[in-house]
């Protein structure tokens, strides 16, 4: 047998992509205590904390605005399966996590889809998972947006629009400000 046949099999590491985004990051650099564009592992069996303080907290948020502890991912195996998932829980009394539509108060949690998006305050973070074999620890690879994550959606418009494809709205938003027409008016 050679080398190459005796070795280990090598293992897929699952991998917590995280993207962050704050409207007031180049002026407050509250991400200023992360490590973007590395990869860094975390044991199986830790909790992964996300908050201000520093004691506790792995992943440090530099605003007086968020928690000691914000959330915390505890990575996990589902009963009768070979599936690995992150579980989500919000630990801030003052502050509500929103992960894709869910709210969840202090101390609930949920299974963290394997794209969502998490919000609280004015922090947006798109969280993607890449899935790994890996039982001992995962990774975490985090990333800095330079544009909102969420966009404002703007509301559909409720005039309907002429078989000819043109919009009267376009023509609308040329004037400043709305004229009132009387509807017997041709």
């Amino acid at each position: 047998m050679t080398s190459f046949e005796e070795a280990e099999t090598e293992e897929t590491v699952t991998c917590l992509h995280m993207t962050f985004y704050h409207p007031c990051q180049e002026e407050k650099m509250m991400f200023r205590c992360l490590n973007f564009c590395k990869r860094e592992q975390v044991r199986a069996d830790d909790v992964a904390k996300f908050g201000r303080d520093s004691s506790v907290c792995h992943y440090n948020l530099m605003d007086t605005r968020v928690s000691r502890i914000q959330f915390a991912l505890q990575f996990y195996r589902k009963l009768h399966s070979s599936e690995y998932c992150f579980e989500i829980k919000n630990l801030s009394k003052r502050t509500k996590l929103t992960v894709n539509q869910t709210e969840l108060g202090y101390l609930n949690k949920i299974d963290l889809p394997w794209r969502c998006i998490i919000c609280f305050g004015d922090y947006q973070i798109l969280a993607e998972v890449q899935e790994g074999e890996s039982v001992d620890y995962f990774e975490t690879y985090l990333h800095l947006a330079e544009a909102p994550i969420l966009q404002e959606r703007s509301l559909p418009s409720l005039q309907p629009i002429p078989e000819s494809g043109i919009s009267s709205s376009i023509f609308l938003c040329q004037d400043k400000s709305p004229t009132e027409m009387d509807e017997n008016e041709p």
